[in-house]
């Protein structure tokens, strides 16, 4: 059995670069004062592999990424995520790649820094590492 899923290099390197592109307009997320937060769009890659290197299939194989967001960048197993996405659109039934940070505007403000992490979580419920953390504000 694997104990942890591995991140592909891929997805470390698409972190941080995903939240930087911010696109304009389409945000009905708002902050707390009621004024409408940029979208900031956090984008990744899928793992490919267990730790052991055997194959993974991410359609397959994976359940959903756990988004974890705070201002120390410090994320632990006791941490509550901050959204959890499918990792499967069953819409589409292509692999989610990103999400839009500002869908947490209830939670976040404008001005603060931020550090935001995730987790890929197979269907059997295993867990891999935290992603490098990656800083963003809005």
């Amino acid at each position: 059995m694997h104990s942890r899923m591995r991140w592909t290099l891929i997805l470390a390197a698409m972190i941080l670069p995903g939240i930087l592109f911010a696109c304009g307009g389409g945000g009905a997320s708002s902050s707390g004062d009621g004024t409408p937060l940029p979208a900031k769009i956090l984008s990744w890659a899928a793992p490919e592999s267990y730790t052991d290197n055997t194959s993974l299939n991410p359609l397959t194989d994976l359940a959903e990424y756990e988004i974890y967001v705070n201002e120390s960048g410090s994320f632990t197993d006791a941490d509550t995520p901050s959204a959890v996405v499918n990792a499967v659109d069953t819409t589409t039934h292509t692999l989610t790649s990103s999400f839009n940070l500002a869908n947490l505007a209830p939670y976040l403000s404008e001005g603060i820094s931020y550090r935001v992490s995730m987790r890929a979580v197979a269907v059997t419920g295993l867990k891999s590492d935290f992603s490098p953390p990656a800083s963003f504000s809005f």
